[in-house]
C-alpha cells in the first residue's frame, strides 16, 4: 500500500484516533482524506486544517444508509480505517438490558463488516489498497468489565481475519490494529496503564497498511497483553476478572 497519493476514508474521524490518523495520512502524503462523523459539525475544524484536502461527511457505521451513500460519493478511495466505535462500560450482568451489549456488536463488529462490503468494490476497480480495523487488546482477551465491548472486539476481529482471506484475491489487504490504552476520551476510565497519544496508533496502522501486517500490536499496552496471554493465560485471566468488581 502506497500511502503517499492514496485516498482513504475515516470512520469516527473527527476526534482521538480517527482525527489522529487523517492528520498522520496527510502528513504521509495522502492525496485526500474523507473525514467519517456521526454529527460533521464536530468536524468543522479538523477540516479547516487542510480545507483542500479533507472532506467531511455524515457516516454512523450503524446505518447501511448512511454507508452506501458514503460509499456512493467516495469512488475515489483505496484505503478504508474503520476506527468508529462505541464502548458501554457495562459488564454482563451489571447492564440493566440488551441494549448496550447489542449496540455495541453492531457498531464495533457489524460496522467494519458493513463497509467492508460497501467499499471492497471501490477499492478493488481503484486497482486494490487496504482496509484497518482498529480493534482492541479486549479483542484478544476476554475483559469481564468490559462485557459486552470485548465480545464485541473478538467478532470484529474473527471477521477482520475472514475479510483478509475473502478479499486478498481481489487485491485488497484486510489489517487488525489491536490497540490497548491511548489518551482518548474513550479510555478515560482506565487506571494504573500508561497512555499513548493517539498518533501513535495512527503512524503504527500506516505502518502495517504499507507493510500489508496482518495484524498488529499498535503499543506498549497491547503488547504487553500479547506477552502476557502468551507467558500465563490463566494466571492472565485470574488477573483481569479480580477487576470486575470496578464495572
Amino acid at each position: 500500500m502506497n500511502i503517499k497519493g492514496c485516498v482513504a476514508i475515516v470512520s469516527g474521524g473527527n476526534r482521538g484516533i480517527g482525527e489522529a490518523f487523517v492528520l498522520e495520512l496527510l502528513e504521509a502524503g495522502a492525496k485526500h482524506v474523507y473525514v467519517g462523523s456521526r454529527d460533521p459539525k464536530n468536524a468543522k475544524a479538523l477540516q479547516e486544517k487542510e480545507p483542500e484536502r479533507i472532506s467531511v461527511l455524515s457516516l454512523d457505521v450503524a446505518d447501511e444508509k448512511q454507508i452506501k451513500a458514503a460509499a456512493e460519493q467516495c469512488s475515489d478511495v483505496n484505503l478504508v480505517v474503520n476506527n468508529a466505535g462505541v464502548f458501554n462500560k457495562l459488564s454482563l450482568m451489571n447492564a440493566p438490558d440488551l441494549s448496550a451489549m447489542r449496540n455495541e456488536m453492531e457498531v464495533n463488529y457489524l460496522g467494519p463488516v458493513a463497509m467492508a462490503r460497501a467499499f471492497a468494490p471501490i477499492i478493488e476497480q481503484n486497482g486494490g489498497g487496504c482496509i484497518l480495523n482498529v480493534l482492541s487488546a479486549g479483542g484478544i482477551v476476554s475483559v469481564p468489565e468490559m462485557g459486552g465491548y470485548s465480545p464485541s472486539k473478538f467478532a470484529a476481529r474473527a471477521a477482520t481475519n475472514c475479510l483478509r482471506a475473502e478479499l486478498a484475491p481481489r487485491g485488497i489487504h484486510v489489517s487488525s490494529l489491536i490497540v490497548g490504552s491511548v489518551k482518548t476520551r474513550m479510555a478515560e476510565h482506565v487506571k494504573g496503564v500508561a497512555q499513548v497519544e493517539p498518533s501513535v496508533i495512527a503512524k503504527a496502522g500506516i505502518l502495517a497498511a504499507k507493510a500489508e501486517i496482518d495484524e498488529h500490536d499498535t503499543d506498549p499496552h497491547a503488547i504487553g497483553v500479547r506477552a502476557a496471554l502468551a507467558r500465563d493465560p490463566a494466571g492472565l485471566a485470574k488477573a483481569l476478572a479480580a477487576g470486575v468488581g470496578a464495572a
